[in-house]
């Protein structure tokens, strides 16, 4: 037997990272093998399996959305004093510096809600949607500035629907190997949609177009926030939190880019610094290969669907009210 090549030995250390880190703690419950036959929310035909099923391009489009999305000062707000990602003191009060603790946490459970609403079976989808929508109901307080916000505002969850579709949308039609583009782009636009309703969002875009608009729309509401400011740019000093934070403003809309003060370089050196982060999300995916859920929902459907794809059943105003402590107990 020839000894492994180190893209696989890469590619098996990743993987072990994976299982111990997120797989282990934040898939728990989720079923992809089964029942034979149900398509989940989009199914295998859909634009958003073939989004979703590359994990490196997801993760990096969920923080290109979660960097444009905190540009809204109450989002940036609702993090700082309810988000894991923040440290808190001993009176459980945010001491606004990341919690090195948090960071996997966040992570865990975004990559886990992103591929179990995508290619989970539909119960596996929905008991997601529940539990997110369940901790959306409990995010309710007020800025320092003292305007209050409410994770379940109607406006609040449009622009995080947003942020999120483009996000995604983008990391995939730049760095994906094999990208949607036009119409077929558009389509997992519209397909998206059905999370979004799930979570609770109505009056939302469905074109790569309108999704565009929508963002713009929010501008006159969007503010550089101290908080925001320390975490790009020329304020991080360590190299590589610096490439990351430029890919990430690499992506943005013009007008957010102006926003956080960013200029693209030289066409020269912008397709040089694309082609290494192409490189090294797509080397990322290369080494861990398919994901296995990825795997056990292409089976799940290999002899045919039952319909090309179920619907989210969540009708507004319709969830019980839960506490927070209840809420994360379903989380772990």
């Amino acid at each position: 037997m020839l000894p492994p090549l180190p893209h696989h030995i890469a590619g098996q250390w990743i993987n072990q990272r994976f299982d111990r880190d997120v797989r282990k703690h934040y898939f728990r419950g989720m079923e992809f093998a089964g029942p034979e036959g149900d398509p989940g929310w989009f199914g295998p035909d859909s634009a958003v399996w073939h989004v979703h099923s590359h994990t490196p391009a997801l993760i990096f489009g969920l923080q290109c959305a979660s960097y444009l999305e905190r540009l809204d000062p109450s989002i940036f707000w609702m993090g700082m004093h309810h988000s894991r990602l923040i440290g808190k003191d001993s009176s459980g009060q945010s001491t606004g510096q990341l919690d090195p603790a948090g960071i996997p946490v966040r992570l865990g459970h975004s990559v886990a809600f992103f591929i179990g609403t995508a290619y989970g079976n539909t119960e596996t989808a929905e008991r997601l949607a529940r539990t997110v929508r369940a901790m959306h109901h409990t995010i309710k307080g007020t800025r320092p500035d003292g305007l209050p916000y409410d994770a379940d505002d109607p406006d609040w969850l449009r622009w995080n629907y947003a942020t999120v579709v483009w996000g995604i949308a983008t990391a995939h039609e730049i760095y994906h190997p094999r990208p949607l583009r036009g119409k077929a782009l558009d389509r997992y636009y519209g397909e998206f949609m059905r999370v979004g309703h799930a979570l609770g969002a109505e009056d939302l875009p469905t074109t790569k177009a309108e999704t565009l608009e929508c963002l713009k729309e929010y501008l006159p509401r969007l503010g550089l926030t101290h908080g925001n400011a320390m975490a790009t740019g020329i304020n991080l000093t360590e190299p590589m939190q610096g490439a990351v934070d430029w890919a990430i403003r690499d992506t943005m809309p013009s007008w957010a880019a102006q926003l956080v003060m960013y200029r693209p370089p030289n066409v020269l050196e912008r397709t040089a610094r694309r082609t290494a982060v192409w490189t090294s999300l797509n080397g990322l995916y290369a080494a861990m290969g398919q994901a296995p859920e990825f795997e056990e929902a292409k089976a799940r459907v290999a002899g045919g669907t039952t319909v090309p794809h179920t619907e989210p059943k969540y009708v507004l105003g319709t969830d019980p009210t839960l506490d927070r402590q209840s809420v994360e107990a379903e989380l772990v």
